[in-house]
């Protein structure tokens, strides 16, 4: 929140999170400038965000087809917009409200996703299941970026399936593409590979759970600490049984929680290998600190359900909006530039992932 010493009355006030600056806006999109402060141009940014809302609407509508309810809406979004953007282009006057949905809209967002976690439901998996679920995260993230290195793929792609696989799917990849600062072709290329193998995940691992003798407890656990997006983890666990859904989504939230540590690591290491001096000095994302502090208000405060069920809907309409913002920008020529290399990173991702969770469960 930045307060303006400028004369100004007090509801001069503005959110940052909620204001586009120059550096938001492609091509030089209008910005109106005041006492110093960056202000929205709203009739700029108005028809960008329409644009982003009507594929968000057609992302949600698409779920009630028969095959696509497998898919959550922030996939179907990012292909839409892929195939708005693709096939009629995207106007020159929406994009500064594009912009806006795909970095501001996205942060608000993921603070939001505090609101799904509390202490105590981390603590509900004991110290034995975080202990596996942190383990698991950091040995598949340096596995990822280690192989992705060998591989040939690019630093900062890599880094993105490397939080995708690691973490929570297509949120920590946009997380993470707010300190690697990767193109908007990779962020959709690393949310389509982890998508794909997420799906893969959901499907078979309820079918292995007898092969390897997992009760309940122990296939909760698995799948918590190993399948990308919470919805697929939901979709996973619940499949066999009430206790093993539980389970596998309080593992997949505390996956979530450690996404706030990770960021600060990425970002910490992004600044001391930068040649540029002010960004060793710049302040570590905001976001990250409002998530930590928004996990800790909903652990002391103890709010109705309806309310936490609205802002999980707001919560994932704008995590929606931000990918469908990503799917309008991202041009189809560079995604198969990148060639299969990539894919290949996120399928040895996938297995690493699996098969060094599934050891954990069973051995330790």
């Amino acid at each position: 929140m930045e307060w303006h010493s400028t004369g100004e009355p007090a509801w001069s006030i503005s959110l940052s999170f909620l204001s586009t600056t120059a550096n938001d806006l492609p091509n030089g999109a209008a910005v109106e400038t005041r006492t110093g402060a960056a202000a929205v141009s709203w009739a700029g940014v108005v028809p960008g965000i329409v644009l982003v809302a009507m594929i968000t609407s057609v992302a949600y509508s698409a779920r009630s087809v028969s095959g696509f309810a497998l898919f959550s809406p922030m996939i179907l979004a990012v292909v839409a917009g892929m195939i708005y953007s693709n096939v009629l282009g995207t106007p020159v006057h929406a994009k500064a409200g594009i912009a806006f949905s795909q970095r501001r809209l996205l942060r608000f967002a993921i603070v939001l996703l505090g609101f799904q976690l509390t202490l105590g439901q981390v603590a509900a998996i004991g110290a034995g299941g975080v202990g596996i679920v942190a383990a698991t995260l950091g040995a598949t993230f340096v596995f990822t970026v280690t192989l992705g290195r060998l591989l040939g793929v690019d630093r900062k792609l890599a880094q993105l399936i490397a939080a995708g696989t690691s973490i929570c799917g297509a949120s920590a990849i946009v997380a993470t593409n707010i300190v690697t600062d990767a193109r908007d072709e990779d962020v959709t290329y690393a949310v389509a590979a982890i998508t794909l193998f997420g799906t893969i995940a959901m499907l078979c691992f309820p079918l292995l759970a007898p092969v390897f003798g997992l009760d309940q407890h122990a296939f909760g656990l698995w799948a918590g600490a190993s399948i990308h997006e919470v919805a697929q983890v939901i979709g996973a666990g619940f499949q066999n049984g009430t206790q093993a859904g539980e389970t596998a989504t309080v593992a997949k939230l505390t996956r979530v929680a450690m996404l706030a540590p990770m960021v600060l690591a990425l970002g910490l290491m992004a600044r001391r290998g930068s040649a540029d001096p002010s960004a060793a000095k710049a302040p570590m994302p905001w976001f990250v600190v409002a998530f930590i502090a928004v996990v800790a208000l909903n652990s002391m405060v103890a709010m109705p359900a309806e309310i936490h069920s609205a802002i999980a809907l707001a919560t994932q309409i704008m995590l929606t909006m931000g990918l469908a913002a990503m799917g309008l920008q991202a041009d189809i020529s560079q995604l198969r530039s990148r060639g299969l290399r990539p894919l290949m990173l996120a399928f040895f991702a996938f297995l690493f992932v699996g098969g060094f969770s599934l050891m954990l469960v069973k051995f330790v």
